[in-house]
């Protein structure tokens, strides 16, 4: 058991969630900077001085902080919108690395002489009988459900 688990840990799924985990931590933080620091004190300015962190009502004894809420969904939506624009890079950049590798190997083949062959078109395995429309084996000279005699179809071979 404990070599099935070695082997599940040092799996490259396992190393790359982990290391983006990591990444992923140390992002968040850099986030949660930019909005606290840089982008509510600016929001403060616009909307005339509100703390946000200090925003909240109470209900009895319990203080809802709707402020700090409002503080994680704007780090959420920079996360979020951070992640996509990595992402769509990432994937414009695999298109681009995949088609000049398909590029080298469509050249390599070429000046080895290995240019793609057309292959024949397979022998079909069915056809119609002319007289019932039923479906028959392509190589039938009589239909089985009408029993009417088929022009022999000869081979291209």
């Amino acid at each position: 058991m404990l070599k099935e688990f070695k082997e599940f840990a040092t799996k490259g799924n396992i190393m790359d969630l982990a290391v983006g985990v990591v990444i992923g931590g140390a992002f968040q933080s850099i986030i949660n900077s930019l909005v606290s620091d840089i982008i509510m004190p600016v929001v403060s300015v616009i909307t005339g001085k509100v703390d946000f962190s200090d925003m909240m009502f109470t209900v009895g004894n319990a203080s809802i902080k709707y402020g700090n809420f409002i503080t994680a969904v704007v780090n959420f939506l920079i996360i979020a919108f951070s992640i996509f624009l990595v992402i769509t890079y990432l994937n414009k950049f695999n298109k681009k690395m995949e088609a000049i590798s398909l590029g080298q190997v469509e050249k390599i083949n070429k000046k080895l002489g290995k240019e793609k062959k057309e292959e024949p078109a397979p022998e079909p395995t069915v056809k119609i009988c002319p007289y019932c429309f039923t479906e028959i084996n392509y190589k039938a000279t009589r239909c089985p459900h009408c029993t009417s005699e088929l022009k022999k179809i000869e081979s291209k071979n």
